[in-house]
């Protein structure tokens, strides 16, 4: 079940914090309602995505490895996570990155990520760059260029890069312009753009396409962008049945979806980025640059009807988001 909450966090918006208290014990008592309750958290979160792949478990870490040798297309003997730890600023930074970096086998290295949406940045030039850095980060000063590991940087992309084309995944590497020889295999960018598999769930349903037919990081792919959705619970049972790394995967989120401390900093975090997207100031700036009025009422009654819908006070409501009460009573 995916969970949106839109109502501010920091103790700026109300004199003393008493507002960002109520917001902190709102989301606590959420997380403790949805993990006793079972509710599967959104795989799709980036958050999320970073607890399944790096919880002190047997599931938890053999998928990480089958993920990765299907992403690879290698045989990755062993997996070492080498940023396990979540920092609490994660849960209400705006822009921190909350990635999966690995060194397996002989040294080699990976990083993973998973993006919910389309940003204003640049995501191809994000992909080549932190690639870049990846690989220049091993490098210590007297080594030989040629003692450089193989590095790769793995998106998980909840939108479309290329628009011109229907292949899942991309791979790229350094190669010349037309006769196409690579100047290097040290670096490997790939790019999983989930949602033009959309046409092959259709076709699933409609009998005319077999899971077995497709690759298992293209199987990978449908259970991320699917597992939330119910419509799709006999295809992820499919899913699971057919390849063991995801069968562990969907234990593994099971099990951490029953710990309230995730769930509360899926909802912090998640918090954090849809204030800071959209929200109440992402549609005042539009408002005072452009004279949109309307943008910016519809997202003050966005952000109250979420407020009720916690609990939150008619008063805590006004205060925060200048709404009369009778404009709150109609929500």
């Amino acid at each position: 079940m995916k969970i949106s909450l839109k109502f501010p966090l920091s103790g700026g918006a109300v004199k003393g914090g008493t507002f960002a208290l109520q917001a902190r014990l709102s989301i606590r008592r959420l997380a403790r309602k949805y993990a006793a309750e079972g509710r599967i958290l959104d795989v799709m979160l980036d958050i999320v995505f970073k607890l399944l792949f790096t919880a002190n478990d047997d599931d938890s870490r053999e998928a990480l490895r089958l993920l990765l040798s299907d992403c690879t297309h290698r045989p990755v003997r062993n997996v070492q996570v080498q940023n396990n730890e979540i920092l609490p600023e994660y849960l209400t930074g705006k822009t921190v990155r909350l990635d999966i970096h690995v060194t397996f086998n002989d040294g080699e290295q990976a990083d993973l990520e998973i993006q919910v949406k389309k940003t204003d940045d640049d995501l191809k030039a994000r992909a080549l760059l932190l690639g870049a850095k990846l690989l220049a980060g091993q490098m210590k000063r007297g080594e030989k260029y040629r003692e450089a590991k193989r590095v790769y940087q793995i998106f998980f992309l909840n939108c479309e890069l290329f628009p011109g084309s229907d292949k899942v995944p991309r791979r790229y590497f350094a190669m010349e312009e037309t006769e196409h020889d690579k100047l290097s295999q040290d670096l490997e960018i790939i790019i999983y753009e989930m949602p033009k598999l959309k046409q092959v769930v259709k076709a699933y349903f409609e009998g005319k396409v077999e899971l077995k037919n497709l690759s298992p990081e293209q199987k990978w792919c449908i259970y991320f962008r699917y597992k939330g959705d119910e419509k799709m619970e006999s295809l992820i049972q499919e899913l699971c049945r057919q390849e063991e790394g995801i069968m562990r995967a969907d234990r593994a989120l099971s099990r951490i979806s029953h710990d309230q401390e995730k769930w509360a900093k899926a909802l912090f975090r998640e918090k954090a980025a849809m204030d800071y997207s959209s929200g109440l100031y992402a549609a005042g700036k539009a408002g005072e640059e452009r004279g949109i009025a309307s943008g910016y009422q519809r997202a003050k009654e966005e952000t109250a009807r979420k407020m009720k819908e916690i609990g939150l006070s008619t008063d805590q409501i006004i205060y925060t988001t200048n709404l009369s009460p009778e404009e709150i009573e109609k929500l």
